[in-house]
């Protein structure tokens, strides 16, 4: 039997006892989830919302993952030819916050903008929910108890939902992964619109 030298027998001993890799927090591999679609667009449907209301009802309803770097990923959200909505995910020290940049067509800031929250707990890959922060609580005092949901199920669907504690205030949008559409127009108040 040939004689191994003890180096070499050394350096296969430590590759079988290396570390294995650490496992995503729930957060990061959401995060994650939503970084593999940066560039495309999806098309989606109202499968929800308060009794009467007609904000999103027959409009094309459009997401698109359009900017995504370490630190931040936006995702214009178009109703018809209204291009005022941008979801902002960032990183926190503890988790994920969730923002909602309104425009004017102008680009300006509307009155009611970057409101939103945080997580409050783990989440799940594919679930992160984001509880009214006070900024929310301040610039729209009945949305104190909003909780905003995103699911992603890859190849299947993203989920932007949201719910009133203790009403019947409830909005929830599919977008059907599925079905890859062209990119829309810059959101407004984007550098590029």
């Amino acid at each position: 039997m040939p004689r191994v030298a003890p180096v070499v027998l050394f350096a296969v001993i430590l590759a079988g006892c290396a570390a294995p890799a650490p496992t995503p927090t729930p957060a990061e591999a959401f995060w994650s989830r939503i970084d593999a679609l940066c560039g495309q667009a999806f098309p989606g449907t109202l499968v929800e919302a308060p009794p009467g209301d007609t904000s999103f009802a027959g409009r094309a309803l459009v997401m698109h993952v359009r900017s995504c770097t370490e630190e931040e990923l936006r995702i214009p959200f178009h109703v018809g030819e209204d291009r005022s909505r941008t979801w902002v995910l960032t990183r926190t020290a503890d988790g994920l916050r969730l923002k909602h940049d309104h425009r004017h067509e102008d680009g300006s800031e509307d009155a009611i903008t970057q409101y939103g929250g945080d997580t409050a707990e783990p989440g799940e890959p594919g679930r992160q929910a984001f509880r009214a922060d006070q900024l929310t609580a301040e610039l729209i005092p009945a949305a104190v108890t909003n909780v905003w949901t995103i699911e992603v199920e890859p190849g299947h669907r993203f989920v932007y939902a949201l719910r009133r504690e203790g009403t019947d205030r409830r909005f929830r949008i599919e977008f059907d992964l599925t079905s890859p559409m062209p990119a829309p127009p810059a959101p407004w108040g984007a550098p590029d619109a």
